[in-house]
């Protein structure tokens, strides 16, 4: 990955390819699907752990994912 994709994903930019997205979340160990839902709350409340040493500027907000 180049820095300018690396810095695009970081951001949200959407014109990333999803597949790059899934890569890049795989090479920081975030896990984006799991079947066990009690995982799952746990992979989210370790990654809001994480989101919260970065700057504000990064953060978006809450995200409805409940499809």
């Amino acid at each position: 990955m180049s820095p300018v994709t690396i810095r695009k994903v970081e951001k949200g930019d959407l014109t990333v390819a999803l597949g790059t997205a899934f890569e890049a979340a795989a090479l920081v160990g975030v896990v984006l699907f799991h079947v066990d839902p009690t995982r799952r709350a746990l992979e989210a409340e370790y990654a809001a752990t994480r989101l919260a040493v970065l700057p504000a500027a990064i953060h978006h907000g809450q995200v409805d994912d409940d499809f």
